[in-house]
């Protein structure tokens, strides 16, 4: 089986002391693996960056062993952000969801198209609000929409309008989840729509397939603090 492709590097893993196995996001195959000879080596190394955007030629002898790649880089999007540690680690956080929540050989142009969006949003001076938007997104691409507007109430708060859940608990969510508006919010704010974005992901996904959050988004979070 031999097809081109291109795509986005989600990750990598050491096969031997000179190749390693790569995975990524492509645009008409979706997830797929496979090993890349001499991909140690300092001249492939340095663009086998995860999030970078790769031509891909695949070849594999059968279906049911794996292949291997030869690639040439398109675009180098991760050293943009070397010098900028929360976008680094938002884009490692981004492609380990991309790895954990979609299918093996499954095309999805619409999961490719986000990892594009992705990319812009980062671009933008309130990213980190939209790149919470932007889990959202993923999450209702693999069927999993998290409709807030179903589950809150508005209620009146220390002379302010909030919203909270309609559960015994009545914990409060940041408006800005349900409002979708653009402006501006505290850290504190964002932190609260990331930890309850992760808390759905876990709950309604991870947990009941034994299945842990990735390390890469608690570090990302860790790191706002």
């Amino acid at each position: 089986m031999n097809w081109e492709d291109k795509g986005f590097l989600i990750s990598k893993n050491r096969y031997n002391e000179n190749s390693v196995i790569a995975e990524f996001f492509t645009k008409n195959h979706g997830k797929t693996s496979g090993v890349i000879f001499g991909g140690t080596s300092k001249k492939i190394k340095n663009y086998l960056q995860i999030g970078n955007k790769i031509h891909l030629n695949y070849s594999s002898k059968s279906e049911n062993k794996i292949g291997y790649f030869k690639i040439e880089i398109i675009q180098a999007l991760s050293p943009l952000y070397f010098d900028n540690s929360k976008k680094l680690l938002c884009i490692k956080s981004a492609m380990s969801l991309i790895k954990l929540l979609s299918a093996e050989l499954q095309k999805n142009e619409m999961i490719y198209d986000l990892i594009k969006k992705f990319y812009i949003i980062l671009t933008h001076d309130n990213w980190i609000k939209k790149y919470i938007y932007w889990e959202l997104d993923l999450l209702k691409n693999i069927g999993y929409d998290l409709d807030l507007n179903n589950f809150v109430e508005k209620e009146t708060y220390n002379n302010s309008f909030v919203y909270v859940s309609k559960s015994s608990t009545k914990k409060i969510i940041p408006s800005f989840l349900i409002e979708k508006n653009m402006n501006d919010e505290e850290m504190s704010i964002l932190l609260d729509g990331l930890h309850l974005v992760g808390d759905y992901l876990e709950k309604t996904i991870l947990k009941p397939n034994n299945i842990l959050l990735p390390l890469s988004r608690t570090q990302f979070i860790n790191f706002l603090k």
